[in-house]
């Protein structure tokens, strides 16, 4: 008989994550587009998604530390007020500098949310089920990184952005109230655990050794993915595109409807083969993005992505935590957040000091290297340990 996964905790716990994500997820492509507004470089613009991933990466460490002695509630809930305290502050400048700063302190707040909240799913989740439980919990991240965003883009051509900061904000309220409501189950390992037993050594906080792989293999990923993220909706202004949030819908409907089946195809057979197929949906999704013309072909390319990307992230998560210690999985999910951010951050540097000599088309392609190197790596890495697909999960 299977374990039950389906508690009022882990319901909660994904709900409220989910709409941390929504809150926050809103203004990633927006940012761009209004900071461009206020006067910003080309570079000025790639630092919008490189401050907050730099902010982001640099506390993890800590934050990993932390839950390997102290209960998940009140990491959890001190995360969610300030990423609602942080977001309320950006209506209040208009200079480019400041604007800045706040991104990178807003930065540090969500690197602190990520990752307890993940951990505590984990804790939540029968480790029988830690694939399917995993993908369903990363529903919530996948659904606010892509409906958020078509919300945002929205909310940003209809009224101001203090009105889009307002609403923000109200979601991460939402959010506040429901993690509020979790209880939540702190590890046996860790409740024993006490804090001057511990040794904190920043490195070690930073990458748990025994899981950095699929980790490296996340931050490849999303240096491609950080093009689209960051440069999707100046590409869609340039190309006389007015329904860019297509590309976020679709690609919402179809990572829902596969991502259940990607965590019993993990649970079955192990990461590798669904991790060869999301790489290469990305790839695809890439090339048809970069040759788009159309509301429609924008429509398929974020069906692509809902099917490569949207089932990438938690596959590569499951991955990590199924080959970490019990009382290293918040180190690990630390390090699995940090490698998202920083692909998406390196990539939004990276892609903003390209935007100055090609055009935006063309970093999408340029962003399509990245995937081949994942692939390849992967390859390297699966034969290098000499053994089958299922093996490598275990």
């Amino acid at each position: 008989m299977k374990e039950r996964l389906w508690t009022k905790s882990f319901v909660m716990l994904m709900v409220g994550n989910l709409f941390v994500f929504m809150s926050f997820q809103m203004l990633i492509p927006t940012l761009p587009p209004y900071i461009k507004s206020i006067g910003a470089s080309g570079l000025e613009i790639g630092l919008v998604t490189g401050l907050f991933a730099f902010g982001a990466v640099i506390i993890r460490p800590f934050i990993g530390y932390m839950l390997e002695y102290k209960h998940r509630k009140s990491l959890v809930l001190i995360g969610a007020v300030i990423l609602l305290a942080i977001t309320i502050l950006y209506p209040l400048s208009r200079i480019v500098m400041i604007f800045l700063l706040i991104r990178f302190v807003h930065g540090l707040a969500w690197g602190w949310s990520t990752t307890v909240n993940g951990t505590a799913a984990v804790d939540v989740i029968p480790f029988s089920r830690l694939g399917e439980g995993m993908g369903y919990f990363g529903l919530s991240t996948t659904i606010g990184y892509i409906i958020a965003p078509s919300l945002g883009i929205f909310l940003y051509n209809v009224t101001t952005f203090t009105n889009l900061i307002v609403i923000s904000s109200l979601l991460g309220f939402i959010s506040v109230v429901l993690l509020a409501l979790v209880r939540y189950q702190t590890p046996e390992a860790v409740i024993k655990t006490k804090k001057e037993n511990l040794k904190f050594s920043y490195l070690g906080s930073l990458v748990e050794k025994t899981s950095w792989y699929p980790s490296l293999i996340t931050i490849i990923i999303c240096l491609g993915y950080g093009s689209v993220s960051t440069f999707i909706v100046i590409f869609g202004e340039e190309r006389g595109m007015d329904q860019i949030f297509l590309f976020y819908i679709l690609n919402a409907i179809i990572a829902s409807a596969a991502r259940p089946f990607a965590g019993k195809w993990f649970d079955e057979k192990g990461p590798v083969a669904i991790v060869y197929f999301c790489i290469c949906a990305t790839f695809v999704g890439l090339w048809v993005l970069s040759y788009a013309q159309t509301n429609f072909m924008l429509a398929i390319a974020g069906g692509l992505f809902g099917l490569g990307f949207g089932c990438a992230l938690p596959t590569l998560q499951s991955w990590t935590l199924s080959i970490t210690p019990t009382n290293r999985r918040g180190v690990a999910n630390g390090m699995f957040f940090s490698s998202i951010d920083l692909g998406i951050g390196l990539s939004g540097v990276i892609f903003g000091l390209l935007a100055q000599f090609v055009d935006t088309a063309s970093l999408f392609r340029i962003g399509s290297l990245f995937l081949i190197a994942a692939i390849i790596l992967t390859v390297i890495e699966v034969r290098k340990k000499r053994v089958t697909p299922k093996e490598s999960s275990v």
